[in-house]
């Protein structure tokens, strides 16, 4: 049976390549899955929870936004950052949630920084929901 090769890249280093049978990410119109086969495209990347799937198992990576193509049976994430799931502190995350929450409500929508704040919320949001999901 064909598989997938996944690959998970940041700024950083890479992070993961792997074979796969199927891996659902969390695209910018929403999750969507991808199997060998499928048909080449490009995605933004949202902040939250890629899955890969192997001989039934399941392998869950947070991802907090970027770019993936798919091609030639190979998914290929450009993540702005990526961690597998079990490597996320969700008290740290939940902590910076909260402070990006708190510098929220000093600012208004017409502020620059709010929009990075609110970028923050989701991001930290994303992690604590990727890291439950273990």
């Amino acid at each position: 049976m064909a598989k997938l090769t996944v690959e998970i890249v940041t700024p950083e280093k890479r992070i993961l390549s792997v074979q796969a049978d199927e891996a659902i990410v969390p695209g910018g119109e929403g999750l969507f899955g991808v199997r060998p086969g499928h048909t080449p495209f490009l995605s933004l990347v949202e902040p939250g929870t890629l899955t890969l799937t192997e001989a039934g198992k399941q392998d869950r990576y947070f991802v907090a936004g970027g770019f993936v193509e798919v091609s030639n049976d190979k998914v290929l994430v450009l993540a702005d950052a990526a961690e597998h799931v079990t490597g996320i502190d969700v008290a740290s995350a939940r902590r910076r949630m909260e402070e990006a929450q708190a510098r929220l409500k000093d600012l208004n929508s017409a502020d620059a920084r709010y929009a990075l704040e609110q970028a923050a919320v989701r991001r930290e949001a994303a992690r604590i929901g990727a890291a439950e999901s273990r």
